[in-house]
């Protein structure tokens, strides 16, 4: 009877925690039987627990049943080059086997072959005419993009516009009356909020993790642009390969953020994921869907947080003592701070009222606006506060947008670019230049077959002795002028 006993109580617990149906059991040698039965759903209350009340608890059920049906699948597909047979000359060993080796025609030249790579990513949908925001980076070098929804169709998508400062790209897919995720306000996020992430990851569709707010405009370094602008909100909620451009979403259903990265030494996900904020994904999708690309304001200055690390290293020297803002640098001659006023040394503590606790929560505010836009600064000089209002400038330092006649020079001609250092200047007999340190498939270089090192000193015969005066320039590339580090200069003409 003792085993009876314990058996029959391992039976009854079955069923409180199944809820649904409970097991009989007459005497210990009879049979069992399966009833099924409704069982309300209330937890058991042990000793010191307070009466349960389901409306003082998060349901995460309503936002996940909703937002799930706007997150898609994207499949990003790239022709690549591989080489011709006989491409590497002749192999001995394979001439052994017995496997035939003929040059093609024209000895080692001949047409290039291509295999297709594919790879895999989330989108959201964002308007029931089919406008779909996700990474620049999952899309990045495709040349065929391919959407499947949430209920199983897959459509060719087209690419809108892509960013790669904020990692955002807009695609649009030829469909109507989709399901959508209206937007949300990552500002009014808390630390500790819950919030659901929603992607493809692993291939696994519609895939939802739940985790809560750990962290807000987290700076990491992790987008590769000069000019990135990081302000994550990170979570906890588990990301994992191929949850890239899907849906953070709040307990309502609406989209926070857009998952971007990991921080992990693994690859996988171990314990912290980070979204882009909703502030900035909404005005860089308008801006992409408007014009092509973004309009970026500038405030043209350099900066540094005014934290204890700082404080510890300068603040004695510079007269700073208090944390908080952010320490002016240098300013950009001929921008929008230098106009307005701001100079060398100032802390710039708010900007329209927003207080500045970081590089994050400056670049944040400034990413928001366009330029011609006007801000407000809170500044410390001297121990005094001023306020200066100050017009936002784009990248040529001039206060109007951009037209589409304009275009993002370094975007456009495809790759990563540092200056050229003293050095390779020195050597080289240059003033300056900017050098290429890798080479994207679908920009203007791969297509120029310009190669990794060149050192580019002139674009459409205007002189570019730093990665700032690139981005100065807005015209159409025509033309590029440069040498590599053996000495050979080389000139490149775009044909259309």
């Amino acid at each position: 009877m003792k085993k009876a006993f314990l058996f029959l109580g391992i039976l009854a617990a079955s069923a409180v925690a199944g809820g649904v149906s409970a097991w009989a059991v007459a005497d210990s040698g009879a049979r069992v039987e399966y009833i099924e039965r409704e069982v309300e759903r209330t937890p058991a209350l042990g000793a010191q627990f307070t009466a349960y009340e389901a409306g003082q608890y998060p349901d995460l059920t309503y936002a996940a049943e909703n937002a799930v049906k706007a997150v898609v699948n994207i499949e990003a597909i790239q022709q690549v080059e591989v080489p011709r047979r006989g491409q590497f000359g002749y192999d001995p060993f394979l001439e052994f086997f017995g496997f035939p080796q003929q040059q093609p025609r024209g000895g080692n030249g001949g047409e290039p072959r291509y295999q297709e790579r594919r790879a895999g990513g989330s989108g959201v949908i964002i308007s029931e005419d089919g406008y779909v925001v996700t990474n620049n980076h999952v899309v990045d070098g495709a040349t065929k993009l391919r959407v499947k929804l949430n209920d199983g169709r897959a459509f060719d998508a087209e690419l809108i516009g892509k960013d790669s400062a904020t990692d955002l790209a807009l695609l649009k897919i030829d469909a109507g009356k989709l399901p959508t995720l209206a937007f949300g306000s990552s500002d009014a996020l808390r630390l500790g909020e819950w919030v659901l992430a929603i992607g493809s990851p692993f291939d696994l569709q519609s895939t939802i993790t739940a985790g809560i707010v750990s962290a807000k405009a987290r700076n990491l370094g992790a987008i590769p642009n000069d000019f990135s602008i990081e302000a994550f909100i990170q979570t906890d909620a588990a990301v994992n390969p191929g949850n890239s451009g899907g849906a953070l979403v709040n307990t309502h259903g609406e989209l926070v953020g857009i998952n971007t990265l990991i921080k992990s030494q693994t690859g996988s996900y171990v314990g912290y994921s980070f979204a882009i904020p909703e502030s900035i994904v909404r005005k860089v999708v308008v801006d992409l869907k408007e014009y092509g690309f973004v309009q970026r304001a500038l405030l043209g200055v350099m900066f540094r947080p005014v934290d204890q690390d700082f404080i510890d290293s300068e603040g004695k020297e510079l007269g700073i003592k208090e944390i908080g803002g952010v320490y002016v640098a240098g300013v950009t001659e001929g921008g929008a701070a230098s106009e307005a006023g701001i100079r060398k040394g100032d802390v710039i503590l708010e900007i329209d009222g927003v207080a500045l606790t970081s590089s994050a929560s400056l670049q944040e505010q400034i990413a928001r606006r366009r330029p011609n836009d006007k801000v407000v600064l809170s500044v410390k000089r001297d121990g005094k506060l001023k306020q200066f209002e100050v017009v936002l400038r784009n990248k040529a330092d001039k206060p109007e947008l951009l037209t589409r006649e304009d275009v993002d020079v370094v975007e456009t001609l495809g790759g990563k670019f540092q200056d050229a250092g003293e050095k390779l200047c020195r050597q080289l007999e240059i003033k300056g230049g900017v050098q290429v340190v890798s080479v994207k498939a679908d920009g203007i270089l791969a297509r120029a077959r310009v190669k990794q090192g060149f050192v580019i000193t002139h674009i459409n015969d205007r002189e570019v002795r730093s990665l700032a005066d690139m981005r100065r320039l807005s015209d159409k590339v025509r033309s590029i002028d440069g040498i590599y580090p053996d000495g050979r200069a080389a000139s490149y003409v775009l044909v259309e």
